[in-house]
């Protein structure tokens, strides 16, 4: 209990100054999500859903955290430069766990909808906010759940009113800055009501060259009828460690697309559970992992068919190069009752040496009898018949190895319903594999 005790201490030192600077909703659930830390402190590599990655180690080191909230010195609208192009966003920021509120975005949202501050939307609206925060994401069954609840302060609030269409995508921007190594604790409401419909992009980005941990929840509620795109884009550096749980809850005849792309990073461990509790549903993850030298990425899922005629796809690709470490374990899990579930799982998985690792776990567990569900996974190196072909006729070895790694990827992108989005990250992943740090041009947050 070495990793949880500087945890505890450091709560039962500050629980004060954490609850001060921070709402009374994210308050009430807190004493409980320190109770259940105390109890079950962070998985071990015998619980199942961790096996693949060391999670007590991560949290070894002695990271900073701003409990008092102190100012960060940084004006993300002037540094940061990264905008899609072509892609007419609303952007807004999140500087390490607060939302960023010193300057607004110029694209204006449609007549209720909210991007804003979690804390602020949950002292304005208490009751609300207590209807969804720490619902999905249960703090007795997972210790991460439990330490962030105990120690979040802020993050971000997303609402869509019901039969609101948000037409511009909502662009995040989660910037990670300190001056020393820090550990931030990020949480993240999501709630589009009846017939809404939005897309979201986040990008996690480090400003600063400082080891960086950062734990993130996310808790997306998806009513009947509604629409979410959620992509996420990680693209930190080698000293940064992120551990994120993103839990979504569907309702009939919802539909949700989530993608997932880590293209730098040093340590990754993802954790996905979608339930469907509504008949009619449909969901499409998909996560694209490009990983080398000795970066460790692991995605975890989880698709609970809780509902009959619900459909699921999933699609996950890696290509390990040098000695990074890539991991997959899907459970899509159909229960008693969920007739005519109809659902697709896939592992593809590409090691360019023979030194990369990979690990990969699709689970199907089926109750019912009136289904169609299938899953697979393949872990294999370039083909060398086709490295020959392309030798053969004047293209150079690592050129023919990057357009066989580029065209392995290129599933994953193309799920993606935003033309912009693909064309920009057909460019960035070409980047990745030929060796650049994918900067954009004029970034000076990436410099």
């Amino acid at each position: 209990m070495q990793s949880e005790q500087q945890y505890i201490e450091l709560y039962e030192k500050c629980r004060t100054m954490i609850c001060e600077h921070s709402a009374g909703v994210m308050n009430d659930v807190r004493e409980k999500a320190f109770d259940d830390f105390k109890c079950q402190g962070f998985p071990t590599r015998k619980v199942e859903r961790y096996k693949y990655t060391d999670i007590a180690k991560l949290f070894e080191p002695d990271y900073g955290l701003n409990l008092s909230r102190l100012d960060i010195p940084v004006n993300p609208y002037n540094a940061f430069k990264c905008d899609v192009p072509n892609l007419s966003t609303s952007l807004y920021f999140v500087v390490n766990d607060c939302f960023y509120t010193k300057l607004q975005p110029k694209g204006h949202l449609p007549e209720g909808v909210i991007v804003s501050s979690l804390k602020d939307e949950a002292t304005k609206n208490p009751h609300f906010i207590a209807q969804y925060y720490a619902k999905l994401a249960k703090t007795d069954e997972d210790g991460i759940n439990a330490l962030n609840t105990m120690l979040a302060q802020d993050g971000l609030f997303i609402y869509v009113p019901k039969g609101v269409v948000v037409e511009r995508t909502v662009q995040v921007i989660n910037i990670l800055r300190a001056d020393v190594d820090l550990m931030v604790n990020r949480r993240v409401l999501i709630v589009v009501e009846e017939g809404a419909e939005i897309k979201l992009l986040f990008c996690d980005h480090a400003a600063d060259d400082k080891r960086f941990l950062a734990t993130q929840v996310i808790e997306a509620f998806v009513a009947d009828n509604a629409s979410l795109d959620l992509y996420c884009l990680e693209e930190t550096h080698a000293r940064n460690v992120r551990v994120s749980n993103l839990f979504i809850d569907q309702q009939a005849n919802s539909r949700v697309n989530h993608n997932v792309i880590t293209l730098h990073n040093g340590i990754t461990r993802n954790r996905t559970d979608l339930v469907f509790n509504g008949e009619g549903a449909e969901c499409n993850l998909c996560g694209c992992v490009i990983a080398d030298k000795n970066q460790h990425v692991d995605n975890n899922t989880l698709i609970d068919h809780k509902s009959a005629h619900c459909t699921s796809n999933e699609l996950y690709k890696y290509v390990l190069d040098d000695e990074a470490t890539g991991a997959f374990a899907g459970k899509v899990l159909v229960r008693h009752g969920a007739q005519k579930t109809v659902s697709q799982e896939r592992n593809q998985n590409l090691c360019a040496t023979s030194k990369a690792r990979m690990y990969t776990q699709p689970m199907l567990e089926i109750y019912a009898d009136d289904v169609k569900c299938a899953h697979g996974s393949t872990v294999g190196q370039l083909n060398e018949a086709a490295m020959f072909y392309m030798r053969q006729r004047g293209i150079s070895e690592r050129e023919a190895k990057l357009l066989m790694e580029f065209a392995f990827v290129n599933e994953v992108i193309d799920q993606m319903s935003l033309q912009p989005l693909r064309d920009r990250l057909h460019h960035l992943v070409e980047k990745r594999f030929r060796g650049e740090l994918s900067k954009c041009e004029g970034c000076q947050l990436c410099k």
